[in-house]
């Protein structure tokens, strides 16, 4: 039993570590972009974003949006802001939205959009809100309806995510 308390605290203290050192590395990241070092937030978000986090990933998608520190690469962008979106996180949701809205990176695609400014609604993003209604504005009631049954489809393979492997 005390072997097992021992490896316990150490896996803990391990995965503690790494996690301190993950968010550090984000906001090295987050630093180096807010001062114009570009290519720097690039090296501190690319491996955080190749190992699932959302945050790195969302913010990889806005350099190749933006061009900043790669080259401007739409479809690098809604690949990235896809990842993260998948995952929940209502900021990649509304840029993945406004792409798919504009047709950058794949084409133009306003079910799509409908989809995700409506996850990203009821992810608690109020602007993501009003840019549904104006995209449901430019759809038939059957196109509405499309979006919203595969954004019930993602909230749902979401929730089985969830249960499976406990709430991130």
């Amino acid at each position: 039993m005390k072997r097992l308390l021992t490896t316990l605290v150490v896996l803990t203290g391990l995965f503690g570590a790494g996690g301190a050192v993950w968010a550090q590395d984000y906001v090295k990241g987050s630093d180096a972009y807010r001062s114009g070092d570009f290519a720097t937030a690039l090296k501190e978000w690319k491996p955080l974003a190749e190992q699932g986090d959302a945050e790195a990933q969302q913010s990889l998608g806005v350099l190749y949006a933006l061009g900043n520190g790669v080259t401007q690469d739409d479809a690098e962008a809604v690949k990235w802001f896809r990842k993260a979106a998948q995952q929940g996180f209502a900021d990649a949701q509304i840029k993945l939205a406004f792409m798919y809205f504009n047709g950058n990176g794949d084409l133009q695609d306003t079910i799509a959009a409908h989809m995700w400014f409506n996850i990203a609604a009821a992810n608690g993003n109020t602007h993501a809100a009003k840019a549904r209604d104006i995209v449901a504005g430019k759809l038939s009631s059957s196109d509405i309806l499309k979006a919203q049954q595969k954004a019930n489809g993602i909230w749902l393979q979401r929730l089985r995510l969830m249960l499976c492997v406990g709430v991130r």
